[in-house]
């Protein structure tokens, strides 16, 4: 016998995801009540918030359903060809709003705001990519240039890539970000041992290295913070 569950209709109205996101706005609800949203109908054994659940369980979360191809989405029962097309549609959305703020003047002050500009999309790479956000005097960021795909470590780090567009742009002042694909941003020796070198270089050209910020699943650390690589600021 399938158990019954009731539909999203059959909810008190307070309950419905839907009624809810226009009573109390779209922060007020949790990942599973969103998808929900966007997914619209489950099936006669799940309703579709039990849908939006398993999907969240099934993949790590979102970061793991953005990660997922389309065809892995349309073989999970309840999803199909529609609903996969859904979703990817909408995480591409708010991939694609999160890298817009790069081009509205935003100020670095804090690790936070490195981590906010960039973490939404770098948390979904699946191999490492350093990039360098490119600062002026006032700690805006002119651009974000991808200078490395693939394992960042000390042998294939070279300063002249690493700086060339800050030197083109006159820049006094860089960060460094990279993505961990484990989704664990704790540093290793190698990361440290990398970053040592990148500020040595930067004195050098007269750049400062600000930060080397590291990107994980919803976590990121500033070697700035930990005092790793910048011990003699």
């Amino acid at each position: 016998m399938v158990e019954y569950r009731l539909r999203i209709r059959e909810l008190p109205a307070d309950e419905r995801p839907r009624e809810r996101l226009k009573q109390s706005g779209p922060s007020s609800l949790s990942n599973s009540e969103l998808l929900a949203i966007i997914l619209r109908t489950g099936s006669a054994a799940e309703n579709v918030l039990g849908l939006a659940g398993r999907l969240l369980t099934r993949f790590g979360g979102l970061a793991g359903i953005a990660r997922a191809s389309f065809g892995e989405l349309c073989a999970e029962r309840g999803v199909g060809q529609a609903k996969a097309a859904q979703l990817k549609a909408a995480l591409e959305l708010g991939r694609r709003l999160s890298a817009t703020r790069a081009d509205e003047k935003t100020t670095i002050r804090t690790p936070q705001d490195v981590a906010d500009l960039l973490m939404a999309e770098m948390a979904l790479l699946d191999s490492e990519h350093l990039r360098v956000v490119l600062l002026d005097s006032k700690n805006h960021v002119i651009s974000i240039s991808e200078v490395y795909k693939g394992n960042v470590n000390a042998s294939l780090i070279r300063p002249g890539e690493l700086f060339r567009e800050a030197v083109r742009e006159n820049c006094p002042a860089v960060i460094i970000v990279h993505n961990h694909p484990s989704g664990d941003p704790e540093p290793s020796p190698d990361d440290i041992t990398v970053t040592e070198q990148i500020v040595a270089a930067g004195k050098t050209l007269d750049i400062e290295v600000l930060d080397h910020i590291i990107i994980g699943s919803g976590r990121y650390a500033s070697l700035k913070e930990r005092g790793a690589a910048f011990r003699d600021k």
